[in-house]
């Protein structure tokens, strides 16, 4: 057999965290062909050279993958190094079924390459891999998945119990109708059906464990929920949903774009509510290492974590650790797992600027360093009532690598290196527009100052993962919402089918940008599509109180500096 598969093999997907005996013998084969995802909408447009099938192999015991996202082109060569009554010796590339988990020869080993979930609508084909439009190979990486996990974060004690509500938003970009699924460890909670085009809401019981007090830190137990579709689909939460004085919202990361290391973005501990991180494991056995940044050293020691940031500990499926501060910063701390995990940091009541007394929650989900980049484009949001004026905001930028040189255009007054892993800079509160580079890739956080509204939490999307595209849900429940968008000069941009006025140039740059007031006349779902790739944020004001998050992103791995 002379063709090979040249596969990507992204394990992130749905490792199983043990090996499990087969009772057949499964037909194996060689998959030579490829897929390809659509950078710019949720429908998939993969195609798939037909395999070659091979013999039917013995009774075997798999071996589980190491389940961290690689890319690795396999070569036509099999290997010597499985022999005796335990092993069913393979040629690389070979594929095949055990039940429903699609299996991978490498190194003439039987790995396990995807699970075929039924929850996302996965069955393992004849051609010995998951079949379904949530497969791992047709899904890419984005913010469009099939599993996610919903977390509950550390919220402000009057706004954390009924009847504020935690919910989710899941958007349907398909041409099929979602079935979607919502558990809790074992425990069913919530199933729904997003009809094609449509966002539905669905609200979930609070996890006092992560939402309720000041500390200690914490390891809580399937703290997570579990949200599968069987279509792909967009996620945010909002913490709580409807509008009231602390809020906020985030896009969630689906698990096929998860990463082993992130760097986090928090806020500084002020008036005794600390600033937060969370982290979720969506594998059994999953060791995370924590490494503080220079402000992050000082915490509510708890759940495996040291008073000094530090610690090493293992989270199974739905676990989620919750690190709180003592004092000082968490941002920049360095988060690193064997397997891939999501990180959600933020504040239980946000001040920004610090000296500035109106507090309100905020969290974002925080893309993989993998994902990061160099530039970034950066303005601030409009402010309450009617947008005819700008917030001022709180940027920082947060180097993913040490020596670490920022230049700015225009030109902002701040140090241009980072010295180290997790060191950052702080803009001081202002309604400057411009556009960030750095020669390694860095994180760039975004706060609403305490102005017309309330604080909230934002990270920037870098150009390089814009898309043209996008399908959100701002709640009518706010008094007024608003989509920013940021493009290139000459960009037309559709809200809602209907175009909007030119955007306004960012000078010295190629950037520009819009600030575009959405009706709430309707369900809240809006669509917003460029002639080029946009990056859109999506926020709700009222007079005390806020939400901000991205409206989406792709979340291709982008080569280091």
């Amino acid at each position: 057999m002379t063709n090979r598969l040249a596969l990507t093999l992204t394990f992130a997907a749905a490792c199983a965290d043990e090996g499990r005996a087969t009772e057949t013998s499964p037909a194996t084969t060689t998959l030579p062909g490829s897929t390809s995802t659509s950078a710019s909408t949720g429908v998939d447009t993969s195609s798939t050279t037909t395999p070659t099938t091979t013999a039917s192999s013995t009774t075997t015991e798999s071996t589980t993958a190491d389940p961290t996202t690689t890319t690795e082109a396999l070569t036509s060569s099999s290997s010597s190094t499985c022999a005796g009554p335990d092993c069913d010796m393979c040629q690389d590339g070979e594929t095949r079924c055990t039940g429903d988990v699609s299996e991978l020869c490498k190194a003439g080993l039987w790995l396990e390459y995807e699970r075929c979930d039924p929850e996302q609508g996965l069955s393992c084909g004849a051609e010995g891999v998951c079949e379904g439009p949530c497969a791992a190979a047709k899904l890419g990486q984005s913010y469009i998945g099939c599993d996610f996990y919903p977390t509950v974060t550390s919220q402000h004690d009057d706004y954390n119990k009924d009847p504020h509500l935690f919910a989710v938003t899941i958007a349907n970009t398909t041409a099929a109708p979602a079935t979607v699924t919502i558990t809790r460890g074992d425990a069913d909670v919530a199933m729904a059906i997003v009809e094609p085009g449509s966002v539905e809401a669905v609200t979930l019981p609070w996890v006092t464990e992560l939402s309720e007090g000041v500390g200690p830190s914490a390891l809580v137990v399937d703290g997570a929920y579990r949200l599968r579709s069987d279509q792909p689909v967009t996620v945010y939460q909002y913490n709580p949903f409807a509008a009231t004085v602390s809020n906020d919202a985030s896009l969630l990361i689906p698990v096929n774009a998860w990463g082993q290391r992130i760097v986090v973005a928090s806020s500084t501990e002020a008036f005794d509510f600390p600033g937060f991180y969370t982290v979720v494991a969506a594998h059994d056995l999953t060791t995370v290492t924590l490494t503080p940044s220079a402000t992050g050293k000082a915490v509510l020691a708890g759940g495996g974590v040291m008073a000094d940031g530090t610690g090493q500990l293992v989270l199974d499926r739905g676990d989620v650790l919750q690190v709180l501060t003592d004092s000082g910063d968490l941002t920049g701390t360095l988060i690193e797992a064997d397997r891939p995990v999501q990180v959600i940091g933020g504040s239980k009541c946000l001040f920004a600027p610090i000296d500035l007394f109106a507090c309100d929650h905020g969290e974002e989900s925080i893309f993989p360093v993998e994902t990061l980049a160099r530039t970034y484009v950066i303005i601030p949001p409009a402010q309450y009532p009617d947008g005819l004026q700008e917030n001022p905001q709180v940027v920082r930028v947060i180097a993913s690598e040490a020596n670490t040189t920022l230049t700015f255009t225009p030109d902002q007054p701040v140090a241009k290196l980072l010295a180290k892993v997790g060191d950052f800079v702080e803009l001081p509160s202002d309604t400057a527009k411009f556009v960030v580079n750095a020669d390694k890739r860095v994180l760039v956080s975004q706060f609403m100052a305490s102005a017309g509204s309330h604080p909230a939490m934002l990270l920037a999307v870098t150009p390089e993962q814009w898309r043209t595209d996008y399908l959100v849900h701002a709640p009518p429940s706010w008094e007024v919402n608003f989509v920013d968008i940021v493009a290139a000069q000459g960009t037309t941009v559709m809200v809602d089918g209907a175009a909007i006025p030119a955007l306004i140039t960012i000078p010295g740059t190629t950037y520009a940008y819009a600030h575009v007031k959405l009706s709430n006349l309707g369900d809240g779902n809006h669509r917003i599509t460029g002639s080029d790739r946009v990056g859109v944020s999506i926020y709700g004001l009222q007079t005390a109180g806020s939400y901000w998050y991205p409206g989406g992103l792709d979340l291709t791995p982008i080569p280091p500096g």
